[in-house]
């Protein structure tokens, strides 16, 4: 254990760590900062109704309102996690609070669609910045195994549970007040939040450029990334995963990836050193949040469906009815994750909890057109919430554990890329083949209710598909924490010989 904290942090500064009241601080000053950013992934689905009268728009123009911040935050985020190791994540991380507080304030005095789109952009932008250091500052502040833990619980429920908070938030604040307010009200926090950062946070210089910035890579790995995110957003919801448009945009974003890979294995000085996916727990711990995430976000967006189209709900009873979820993974997240992944290992949390998840998705697809909420939606959001609680906390500690001290921001951008790919990809597809079902029942004939029911249960069913998928490749994947701190400090020893 001694070596795993050395190496943790090296080339920080020991003040980086700082004293015990002072990281917990930092800690939930990082996690406002998430919180808000995850907030806006989500906070603004409800309020789509008001923004589209107000503002004109079309229901395809209004899907960009949505879109423009996916593909700005999910194309940025490996590259920013990257930078935010050579040049220094403090800096990154208040970078983007800039840039996303200016962003918000944007928004919120939009008059027009034109302004609305490009604000949610850089907003998307600033998002990246922010989030995309955060697990790695984490990881380098909290090095003791148990401290760890219990801060990347606290994360992962910020990073998690927001999405339902989210819901809640936008319904309050559209039908109390107006839509404006869902951007207005970040720009206070933001500055709050960048103010007792740059007081509690140490300055790091990061580990510098090397043999120089690898211009060329970063210009791929992002063209790849916001062109892939656009595709799964725009014409494969639109048109189907099978069109033309969609397969031909779909293949030059995996070309330009695979010149990215080419580029990363011969570079002097890479962008994203290859050596990271060596670890069998960053690939396994990213692979499993790709299909978790995607069967997550889909019952998020198709829940709230259900509840409105089918059971009446209001966006503020919608927003309730999702708080469950929340409030158990916070209950777990903040009090007994980091007990239980000491006691019994991540590996076997992570199992448990995706178990649980699969449980829930299956369930709901039992909800039928005159559902009750504590007959067929309670226990769904139990198992829902218990499941993420587990699983979320232990999946992160996975994948930063087998990240070196400078490569940990490189980890937390490619563990937050992939949830936000896992979360487009999930959205996208779900979607797109419960309207289809919904659409062929109603010209066959079916009540539009019972259609509509049929579509999300077929949606929940290929989620909880995709979980077991999930629960496969943790079982054959994923090591303990032992067998990677073993495997760590192995490859660490003949530099240390050598340096020696």
């Amino acid at each position: 254990m001694t070596e795993r904290k050395v190496e943790m942090s090296e080339g920080w500064p020991s003040g980086a760590m700082g004293s015990g009241k002072t990281r917990w601080v930092a800690l939930y000053v990082l996690c406002v900062g998430m919180l808000m950013i995850v907030l806006d992934a989500t906070v603004v689905n409800v309020a789509l109704p008001s923004i589209q009268v107000d503002l004109g728009f079309t229901q395809a123009g209004l899907a960009w309102v949505v879109n423009a911040y996916l593909i700005a935050f999910g194309g940025l985020l490996l590259l920013a996690g990257r930078l935010g190791d050579l040049i220094s994540r403090r800096g990154m991380f208040l970078a983007g609070l800039g840039v996303f507080t200016a962003a918000s304030l944007l928004c919120g005095v939009a008059q027009s669609q034109e302004l609305l789109v490009v604000a949610r952009f850089v907003q998307g932008a600033g998002g990246a910045m922010t989030s995309a250091v955060i697990l790695g500052m984490i990881v380098t502040m909290f090095p003791e195994p148990r401290e760890q833990a219990k801060a990347i619980g606290v994360f992962a429920f910020v990073a998690s549970a927001g999405g339902a908070v989210g819901l809640l938030v936008g319904g309050v604040l559209t039908q109390s007040i107006s839509w404006h307010w869902i951007f207005f009200v970040n720009v206070p926090i933001g500055i709050a939040t960048a103010v007792l950062a740059g007081r509690l946070i140490e300055r790091d210089g990061g580990i510098g450029f090397g043999d120089g910035a690898d211009v060329p890579g970063a210009v791929l790995i992002t063209g790849s990334l916001m062109l892939g995110v656009y595709t799964i957003v725009n014409p494969a919801a639109e048109y189907g995963w099978g069109a033309g448009r969609t397969l031909a945009l779909g293949v030059l974003s995996l070309v330009l990836l695979a010149a990215f890979l080419a580029r990363e294995a011969t570079a002097k000085s890479p962008l994203i050193p290859l050596r990271i996916f060596r670890s069998r727990n960053v690939a396994g711990a990213n692979l499993i949040q790709v299909l978790s995430v995607a069967g997550m976000f889909g019952m998020f967006f198709l829940g709230a469906l259900y509840l409105q189209r089918i059971l009446d709900y209001d966006a503020l009873q919608t927003g309730l009815a999702f708080l469950p979820v929340t409030i158990l993974m916070g209950t777990l997240s903040f009090r007994y994750t980091d007990r239980l992944v000491m006691r019994f290992g991540a590996r076997t949390l992570v199992l448990g909890g995706l178990a649980l998840f699969m449980g829930g998705l299956a369930l709901f697809t039992r909800a039928p057109v005159g559902g009750d909420y504590v007959v067929h939606i309670l226990p769904v959001m139990v198992l829902l919430g218990i499941g993420a609680g587990l699983c979320f906390p232990a999946l992160m500690t996975l994948a930063m554990s087998g990240a070196t001290a400078s490569d940990a921001g490189l980890a937390s951008g490619l563990i937050n890329t992939t949830a936000q790919v896992g979360g487009a990809l999930g959205l996208a597809v779900l979607a797109t083949l419960s309207a289809s079902r919904s659409d062929r029942l109603i010209g066959d004939g079916e009540s539009t209710a019972a259609a509509l029911t049929s579509g999300y249960h077929l949606a929940f069913g290929i989620g909880a598909v995709l979980v077991c998928v999930a629960i496969a490749i943790a079982m054959t994947v994923l090591q303990s924490e032992r067998q990677t701190e073993v495997e760590v400090q192995a490859e660490a020893e003949p530099v240390d010989c050598e340096a020696a």
